[in-house]
C-alpha cells in the first residue's frame, strides 16, 4: 500500500480548527520564505507562523492524535513527527510539483501528510495532486481526514479557483526507512491483529507477533 487515507479529526473539530484559523489575521505568512530556493518558484500559498499561540496549540493537538491512532501508527511506525504547519491557500495559489526534501532541519522526511480542515465543497480547484507510475491521482478529502503517503513521490497542489483551502501538512520519520520494508510490516501487523480479533490468543498467533517483532528490529534505525 503506497498510501493511507483516515479520518484523524471529526468534522466538528476539524471546522473548529478551520474557524481558529481564520479569525486569526496577523500570523499568516508567504509560503515562500520556509521554501527552498527552487521550491520558492513554484510555491503560492500562506503558511501560519509556526511561533503563534494558535499554530504551536493546534499542533500540538493534531500531533497527539497521529501518535494515539492504532492505524496510523502501525502504517508509519513514527519515531518523530515534525514540521507540521498550517497552510491557506486562495483563488490563484498553488503548489508546482515537487519532492519534499530528504532531510529538514527537524528531521528526516520518509512520510508526507496532508490534514484536510475544510470541506471540499468549499473550494473549487486545490486537489493535492500525487504522481504515480500510471497516473496522477487528484486527492480532495472531507474534513478531518488525511492523507500519508511517501515523501518520495512527485506531488503538487492544483491551482485553487474559488473560495479558500485550509490544510495541516507535515512529515514522519519512520523507525523503519524502506517504504517496501513498512508495507510488509504492515500487512503482517494487520492480519495478525485481525486473527487475534476473530479467533483470541493462540500459540501460532504469538509466533506471528514474534516474527513481526524481531523483522522491526532488525529492520528499524
Amino acid at each position: 500500500m503506497e498510501y493511507l487515507t483516515h479520518s484523524l479529526l471529526t468534522k466538528s473539530e476539524a471546522l473548529e480548527i478551520t474557524q481558529k484559523l481564520k479569525a486569526d489575521k496577523s500570523s499568516w505568512q508567504d509560503g515562500k520564505k520556509t521554501a527552498g530556493s527552487l521550491a520558492a518558484k513554484i510555491k503560492n500559498n500562506f503558511q501560519l507562523d509556526k511561533r503563534s499561540k494558535i499554530s504551536t496549540e493546534i499542533k500540538d493537538h493534531v500531533v497527539s492524535k497521529i501518535i494515539s491512532n492504532p492505524l496510523i501508527k502501525s502504517f508509519t511506525l513514527p519515531s518523530l513527527i515534525h514540521g507540521v504547519m498550517f497552510t491557506k491557500s486562495l483563488p490563484g495559489n498553488g503548489y508546482g510539483m515537487h519532492v519534499d526534501n530528504p532531510y529538514m532541519p527537524s528531521g528526516r522526511s520518509d512520510l508526507s501528510f496532508t490534514l484536510f480542515l475544510n470541506e471540499p465543497e468549499n473550494y473549487e480547484g486545490g486537489s493535492l495532486c500525487i504522481q504515480t507510475i500510471n497516473e496522477t491521482k487528484q486527492i480532495k478529502l472531507s474534513a478531518g481526514e488525511m492523507i500519508i503517503y511517501p515523501s518520495t513521490k512527485l506531488h503538487s497542489v492544483s491551482k485553487v479557483e474559488k473560495g479558500e483551502r485550509f490544510v495541516c501538512v507535515g512529515w514522519i520519520q519512520s523507525y523503519v526507512q524502506s517504504n517496501e520494508d513498512r508495507s510488509f510490516l504492515f500487512g503482517l501487523d494487520a492480519g495478525a491483529k485481525g486473527l487475534l480479533a476473530k479467533h483470541g490468543r493462540s500459540d501460532e498467533l504469538d509466533l506471528i507477533f514474534q516474527a513481526y517483532s524481531n523483522m522491526l528490529r532488525r529492520l528499524g534505525d
